[in-house]
């Protein structure tokens, strides 16, 4: 399977090995299979192959298809040095989500992504094995959960590995920092100490998939993350200085997200939606949305819905399940409104019960705000388009995102403490933050300071800007000539 690719960008050529063309660097992106995950390192992938590096994006059958279908902000189909490799695997149990769970931490893909991990592991190595003759080296990003797919990988002797850190730095220096015992802190660093309990954030499940996956972890070269320095620096430069992962070679090289959006053409299947905030002024529209893994319940749905029409605010609502193991098969749970509710709401609001176009809808001027599970992608988007959220963190590293987006970066507010996660958030609650972030001068003020950081992170992806020239000297490592 020979790869035919000149990296003119940094001066280096095709050789021959063996009587073979060989490439200098290939990449190879090895994917946890859960949407955030899936999402980070194919926008990572379009990146690095603007170096004119060629990039394979491994996964299986499924979960490829998954990635390329909610692809927004460009078109994976139009990158020539994108290439996708699928492996099929048996088929598994596809448990639906619980939307009445007391833990909101999304066990039903638990099966899956361990399922992956099994069943890629071999034809993963058998696959870097056969192309590692095709390129004089070949580099390895896989995601911090899938060690277990790639540990056999270190023994191809051209081949190195580069760990994708998924979530934000403050997330994995304040997990790191309470390990340790809470040692006293420098003064910046000082929200450190408002990070809520790990309690309820994690399945039990998830927790036996994690010990599986650490004891793998033994092929790494470095971290990568979808931070930039503009944002979280102080937790990057702590996370390097106190080896906190392993390693001190770190590069944060995000957003990898687009920072600016794309002209849409007609053909947009959402086209709805989007020209509904044509209309709208500016800053005027509240985007709802929980992510792809948080499924919330029947109650809760009516007190949201009930205080988003008492906020008189114009929004765009995502009404959809969490995802299953394979979103393409099984029933979707439709969840119900209020009778008469999309009647009564239509001049001021759109409900979405599909996929919805997550990075149109933060980039687009009309919306002024974003009630969020605070999900690492949703939180970078929002940094990157300049939209202050209202924290509604959900399970996982997402309560510790809230401190990030609410304490540290002072752009957003809290819907609800992780303290009271497990009652049901009232619609007087719903009607008060939102009000409180879309018409009151605190959130202008918000909005005010999400715009400036949106424009110092644009900023730094330009050339000569701190997170392109973090990226420029990854690229130059790679391709390195020595080994």
């Amino acid at each position: 399977m020979a790869t035919h690719h000149c990296i003119e960008s940094h001066g280096q050529e095709n050789g021959v090995q063996n009587g073979m063309e060989v490439a200098p660097v290939v990449v190879v992106m090895v994917p946890l299979p859960a949407q955030g995950h899936l999402n980070q390192l194919l926008h990572l992938s379009r990146l690095i192959s603007a170096y004119n590096l060629p990039v394979y994006y491994i996964g299986t059958t499924m979960h490829n298809r998954q990635t390329k279908d909610r692809a927004h902000g460009w078109d994976p189909s139009a990158i020539k040095n994108l290439h996708f490799r699928e492996f099929p695997i048996p088929p598994f149990h596809n448990p639906l989500p619980d939307p009445n769970a007391t833990t909101k931490f999304p066990s039903q893909l638990i099966l899956a992504c361990h399922t992956s991990s099994i069943h890629l592991r071999e034809p993963v190595h058998e696959f870097v094995n056969r192309i590692s003759s095709t390129a004089r080296r070949i580099v390895v990003i896989y995601d911090s959960l899938m060690s277990y797919v790639v540990q056999d990988i270190a023994s191809i002797s051209n081949a190195e590995s580069y760990c994708f850190q998924s979530i934000s730095a403050f997330s994995i220096y304040s997990f790191h920092w309470e390990n340790a015992g809470k040692p006293d802190v420098h003064a910046e660093a000082e929200a450190l100490k408002e990070v809520p309990s790990e309690e309820g954030c994690f399945a039990p499940e998830f927790l036996e998939f994690l010990k599986l996956d650490r004891e793998a972890k033994k092929f790494n070269s470095g971290d990568l993350y979808n931070a930039s320095r503009v944002v979280e620096g102080l937790y990057l430069d702590l996370l390097a200085k106190e080896k906190s992962t392993g390693t001190d070679k770190l590069w944060a090289i995000g957003p990898f997200n687009p920072v600016t959006i794309p002209e849409r053409k007609d053909s947009n299947s959402h086209q709805k939606c989007l020209k509904w905030l044509d209309k709208q002024p500016k800053n005027t529209v509240i985007f709802v949305s929980f992510g792809s893994t948080s499924s919330i319940s029947d109650e809760q749905i009516k007190e949201l819905a009930l205080g988003l029409e008492r906020s008189e605010q114009k929004f765009i609502w995502v009404l959809r399940d969490a995802d299953k193991g394979d979103v393409f098969e099984g029933e979707v749970r439709r969840a119900p409104l209020p009778e008469g509710y999309e009647k009564r709401v239509e001049e001021r609001g759109i409900i979405i019960r599909d996929w919805a176009p997550q990075l149109e809808i933060l980039g687009h001027p009309s919306t002024g705000g974003f009630v969020s599970h605070c999900g690492w992608n949703s939180c970078i988007e929002s940094i990157s388009l300049g939209v202050p959220i209202a924290a509604w963190p959900m399970h996982s590293d997402q309560p510790r995102n809230a401190v990030l987006m609410t304490k540290v970066l002072k752009i957003g507010l809290e819907v609800r403490d992780w303290a009271h996660r497990d009652e049901v958030v009232s619609a007087i609650s719903v009607q008060k933050a939102v009000r409180r972030l879309m018409d009151t001068s605190e959130g202008e003020e918000m909005r005010h300071r999400a715009a400036e950081l949106a424009d110092a992170v644009k900023q730094s992806v330009m050339e000569g800007g701190v997170a392109r020239k973090e990226m420029d000297s990854f690229i130059t490592h790679i391709t390195r000539q020595n080994f």
